[in-house]
């Protein structure tokens, strides 16, 4: 059997080398290169306390907030945190960052608390340096521990094909191409089926315990449940997934998850909006609402 020919000539061609001379269209067009390094001279400001997280309330952003925000619940005073805005608007390619996060992405974190600064980036490594630093929702027992490794890693595989897939190509994309839609969509919903038969017998990823697996998988599929992500609750039915949809209700009641949502968050309600976060009482005097500065987007 051979391939039946092709009687229609393609929209589109690839050259036999790509050439980057027009911009890539879409939500990010002026910010997305394909190259890396600074763009511009910008250093990083630096707070009082040992760790520095710069960053933006994502779903990878707030995986690492809602970290150190259970972590200072467990009371562990060493976690206190500085965490300073950092805004997708080139930003990102400032010098003093990219120092921090050579790929240009939030979130970034600088560890001053020994002899020499340690830097750590991606939001699933910082998440494991935490756990590792502190000892905290991370399992000793090798199995669990194994299974929260195995979901945390996971969800870095899985995640750009929801935010960079489906995401991109349902919401951002400057025309609507059929395949791509149907291509991630797909993917998509087998990932909120893989979650929600592992859910359907374990109260949280590792079993019964809470631990960092929940938290980088849950600012992505807990919010794409309640249809919060790239508007498309209603197209992918997000109803359907009922064990995902009880673990997501379950960790939103977190006082924790509460504010580490607020961290660095710069849309919504101007109340769950701190836009820079230095102090546990921030979350009472420095929320959008009581500063009266307008969130820019």
């Amino acid at each position: 059997m051979t391939d039946a020919p092709v009687t229609e000539k393609p929209d589109y061609e690839p050259p036999k080398v790509w050439t980057w001379n027009k911009e890539s269209g879409g939500r990010f067009a002026s910010i997305n290169r394909p190259i890396a390094g600074p763009t511009h001279d910008k250093e990083l400001p630096v707070g009082k306390h040992p760790l520095q997280l710069y960053s933006l309330a994502t779903p990878n952003g707030v995986k690492v907030t809602v970290m150190l925000e259970e972590l200072l619940a467990l009371g562990h005073k060493g976690a206190e945190y500085d965490a300073w805005l950092i805004r997708i608007d080139g930003n990102q390619f400032g010098s003093g960052f990219v120092a921090v996060n050579p790929n240009s992405k939030i979130p970034a974190l600088m560890d001053r608390s020994g002899p020499e600064p340690i830097r750590v980036f991606e939001s699933g490594s910082i998440l494991f340096y935490l756990a590792e630093k502190f000892g905290a929702f991370l399992p000793k027992n090798a199995k669990t521990r194994a299974e929260c490794m195995s979901w945390l890693f996971w969800q870095m595989g899985a995640a750009p094909y929801l935010g960079g897939g489906f995401g991109h190509f349902y919401a951002y994309a400057p025309t609507k191409i059929e395949y791509a839609i149907d291509r991630f969509t797909m993917e998509v919903k087998r990932q909120l089926d893989v979650l929600d038969r592992r859910l359907s017998d374990n109260e949280y990823l590792a079993g019964s315990v809470y631990t960092i697996a929940d938290m980088a998988v849950w600012p992505w599929y807990g919010a794409l449940s309640k249809g919060l992500l790239y508007g498309g609750g209603e197209f992918l039915s997000v109803q359907d997934y009922k064990n995902v949809q009880r673990w997501t209700d379950q960790i939103a009641k977190r006082p924790a998850v509460r504010r580490g949502r607020m961290v660095n968050r710069v849309s919504g309600d101007p109340a769950s909006q701190l836009h820079e976060r230095h102090d546990a009482s921030d979350f009472e005097t420095k929320t959008q609402d009581k500063i009266g500065e307008p969130a820019k987007t």
